[in-house]
């Protein structure tokens, strides 16, 4: 390690000698504070950690702000900081890059120094052992990296809706996950490529992504539902239960719906009857907590963050990023993000050592 990194993770070092963690707390629906927390040293097998962005998901991190998490279940059971269930206060997040400033009497000090991704609530600090960290491979900038769970999730509903050569697919719902599968899917030698939005935004960020033909629901006319619809896969990822309707009515004989939206307490009376019965339809419903069964003979968990690292490096959705706000914003910017605010797509928090 260089001299000039040494005496920045020392300067580092001194710092957090005189202040606390800031840390995001869920205090209550609608509810966000900021608090500071004493920092603890590292146990002999942990390292600290000095976060540098940490990135919305805004899908599930709205659910808990809205109070419309399920209670009975925990929030994500292969994530350790999230094995808990819902409750209020509660820290949530589960994205975060940065770099390592201490290490445990047993950790190796090559760790010192590295760049790496951690599945955390938003903190500005952290202490936790190695094999919660990911590190960072070389050519991979951290606001790239900050995308890895949401590339993780586009990866995993591509492997469970498996696009063939030739076949007409569509997208519902062009948030990030959204985007980032679009822009998986546009490398597929596909007879289409179809999304939805009914943000004007996304729809253009949707066009960037490589979609060729991009649609407003609500607008859709009788001669762009003919033309879109018989689709042999339907992907939907906008987080309304009732977009599955349109899903059921985009598709066509023994046609794929691919559910990949977390809907939390939230439901719609979605139609089973008519066309989706006599269609045969399959619902596949993709998580990305786990690989697939018919996948895990020749899959695990490394090999798939192995592939979201090199399309992290191809797609760099960092270009996605529309506001880099420092953390005492983060209850401004939950707010705006529930209130549906125009131009927000990704927001990301920005921390001191930054």
């Amino acid at each position: 390690m260089g001299r000039n990194r040494l005496q920045k993770l020392d300067l580092m070092n001194n710092k957090l000698e005189h202040r606390q963690s800031q840390e995001v707390w869920f205090t209550a629906p609608n509810q966000v504070e900021v608090r500071k927390t004493e920092l603890r040293k590292p146990g002999p097998t942990e390292v600290l950690v000095s976060v540098l962005y940490s990135a919305i998901s805004a899908g599930s991190e709205l659910l808990l702000y809205r109070g419309e998490m399920p209670s009975d279940m925990p929030m994500d059971s292969s994530i350790e900081s999230l094995k808990t269930g819902v409750g209020y206060p509660k820290k949530y997040g589960y994205a975060c890059v940065g770099s390592i400033i201490e290490v445990g009497a047993k950790v190796e000090t090559s760790w010192l120094g590295r760049e790496v991704f951690c599945f955390h609530p938003h903190v500005s600090h952290f202490v936790a052992s190695i094999k919660e960290l990911i590190a960072i491979p070389e050519g991979v900038a951290m606001k790239d990296a900050v995308f890895l769970p949401n590339m993780e999730t586009a990866v995993n509903l591509a492997q469970d809706g498996k696009p063939l050569v030739g076949e007409s697919v569509v997208i519902l719902g062009q948030g990030i996950v959204g985007l980032l599968l679009a822009g998986l899917l546009s490398q597929y030698p596909l007879a289409s490529l179809t999304s939805f939005d009914k943000d004007e935004d996304r729809r253009e960020w949707s066009k960037q992504a490589g979609v060729a033909n991009v649609f407003a629901p609500e607008k859709l006319t009788l001669n762009e539902l003919s033309a879109v619809s018989d689709a042999d896969l339907i992907y939907e990822v906008s987080g309304q239960p009732e977009a599955v309707n349109l899903a059921i009515e985009l598709a066509g004989f023994s046609s794929r719906i691919v559910l990949g939206s977390w809907y939390g307490t939230r439901s719609a009376k979605v139609e089973l009857g008519g066309v989706a019965h006599r269609n045969r339809l399959q619902f596949i419903t993709s998580q990305v907590s786990t690989i697939g069964p018919d996948l895990t003979g020749r899959w695990d968990k490394a090999r798939r963050i192995s592939l979201v690292w090199e399309m992290l490096k191809k797609v760099k959705p960092s270009k996605f990023i529309s506001h880099s706000v420092d953390i005492q914003d983060a209850p401004e910017f939950y707010k705006r993000i529930n209130d549906g605010e125009k131009g927000i797509l990704q927001v990301i928090f920005k921390y001191e050592d930054g």
